[in-house]
């Protein structure tokens, strides 16, 4: 099914590398961030927080509506919590980056898998 280019939902992905002692302090960081992103803005699909075995890694993938949506929800994290900032800033690296969802493949209660192609 083809959806139109105006509802292409849009995604973020932010990827730290940081010391592993800090590692479960910024998944702790990022899922209070991401409950409170879900509950004052609206359009918000799916999130997820990914933390790496050997601990210098953490991804949050946050999937919204519609651009506006996302970008909306990041300008408030922008202006945020300093204690979430300073915690933030213990990373040696932060790569952010932003995608239009051109195909999603998700599989149904029923088992069977549905592949959406947006053109």
């Amino acid at each position: 099914m083809q959806m139109p280019r105006n509802n292409r939902s849009f995604t973020q992905l932010m990827e730290f590398n940081i010391e592993p002692q800090w590692q479960q302090a910024l998944v702790s960081a990022l899922s209070e961030q991401t409950e409170r992103l879900a509950r004052d803005h609206q359009g918000l699909l799916s999130a997820s927080i990914q933390a790496s075995e050997d601990g210098r890694r953490v991804l949050n993938y946050l999937q919204w509506q519609t651009r506006e949506a996302g970008e909306a929800a990041l300008r408030s994290v922008e202006a945020g919590e300093q204690d979430f900032w300073r915690l933030v800033h213990r990373a040696k690296a932060v790569t952010f980056g932003s995608f239009e969802v051109l195909c999603n493949i998700e599989r149904s209660l029923d088992n069977a898998l549905h592949c959406q192609l947006v053109d």
